[in-house]
């Protein structure tokens, strides 16, 4: 099981750093979007992204 997890968390880091190393300009931008967002808005969109998750481990599973 940590094994897994460990991939998971690599896998997660490579994903997370394609945008900043192919457009650094647009993810600065997009990250100063983000810090203008209320929490609210940031929560849900956190929750949407969990909830995306699961369901896409669920169908490959």
């Amino acid at each position: 099981m940590w094994e897994e997890l460990g991939r998971a968390l690599c896998l997660m880091l490579v994903l997370e750093g394609i945008m900043p190393f192919l457009n650094p300009g647009r993810w600065r931008r997009l990250v100063a979007t983000l810090a203008m967002v209320n929490d609210r808005q940031l929560r849900l969109m956190g929750l949407a992204s969990m909830l995306l998750g699961i369901g896409l481990l669920y169908l490959i599973k």
